[in-house]
């Protein structure tokens, strides 16, 4: 998306300043192309509405935001950020990763231009497979990057060398496949697909919600929102006087297994988390005091 997108001296991209690393660097690398990258405050992940509008402008071509923020798990509603973006005469790219697989999302209603996860979140799948979607309007908009004799209509026929791109988006892949991991998350999909996504997304909003209270009466401070619409499978706390990544390591000697981000501790609880779970998670909090 960053190397591809036709960008002019003076353009500007819009994201937030809390994005995990990938969403970032990609912009911030435009620099020496003249294109600046605006980074929007939050509070604790969040970000109102007005805070992206108020920092784009006549030059903005693209707003870029994680659909659900990867350390404190605030979940963006996509239609409206997509609508601020299309009034300003932006696009808009998601970085799905913390979302896709267990929250709904029809691109035929919601207007992403652009959208890109890795498979090994909330896909269940192995890391390195994982998937770009931009609409179809926005296919000749977007320079390939990186061809290879994949990215040809001819393909295989390897003596015929006309630089004939793909009338799809796989012009975007260049060379030989991750075989193993396409087949891994082809397995992951499969599995996914047995289950209604709005079934798995109150399954795990069920869960998380669970893991809140108990943690909340355990005497951690959990900083997720839980606004209806805004939750999402990641929890994000502190246990009060202690170090989140000591926490962390101590938890890891009990088994539980968490994540440390931004400073908090985290969990990221699927559809397959049971309140079993949840009191092992507990019992090895009241271990480490």
């Amino acid at each position: 998306m960053a190397e591809g997108f036709p960008w002019n001296d003076g353009d500007n991209v819009v994201t937030l300043a809390d994005e995990f690393p990938s969403n970032q660097y990609p912009w911030m690398n435009l620099a020496e192309r003249g294109v600046e990258c605006r980074r929007v405050a939050t509070v604790e992940g969040r970000v109102e509405l007005a805070a992206i509008a108020q920092a784009c402008d006549a030059r903005t071509r693209l707003v870029s935001v994680s659909w659900v923020n990867f350390a404190h798990g605030w979940r963006n509603d996509l239609d409206a950020v997509a609508e601020l973006a299309h009034e300003r005469g932006a696009l808009l790219f998601v970085d799905a990763i913390q979302a896709l697989g267990i929250f709904p999302l029809d691109v035929r209603r919601t207007p992403v231009d652009f959208l890109a996860a890795d498979g090994h979140k909330w896909l269940l799948g192995p890391e390195g497979a994982g998937l770009f979607y931009l609409r179809r309007e926005h296919l000749d908009l977007l320079r390939p990057v990186g061809l290879g004799w994949n990215s040809v209509r001819q393909g295989n026929d390897y003596s015929r060398i006309e630089l004939n791109v793909k009338s799809s988006a796989g012009r975007y892949e260049g060379g030989s496949y991750n075989m193993a991991g396409l087949l891994g998350l082809g397995a992951s999909l499969e599995l996914l697909g047995q289950y209604k996504t709005i079934e798995i997304a109150e399954r795990v909003l069920s869960v998380t919600d669970d893991a809140c209270a108990r943690l909340t009466a355990f005497g951690a401070k959990v900083y997720s929102h839980r606004d209806p619409g805004h939750a999402s499978g990641i929890v994000a706390f502190e246990l009060p006087g202690r170090d989140s990544l000591a926490v962390k390591k101590q938890l890891l000697v009990h088994n539980v297994v968490v994540g440390c981000r931004a400073g908090r501790v985290r969990i990221s609880p699927h559809a397959y988390t049971n309140s079993e779970d949840l009191e092992r998670l507990l019992a090895g909090l009241a271990k480490i005091g």
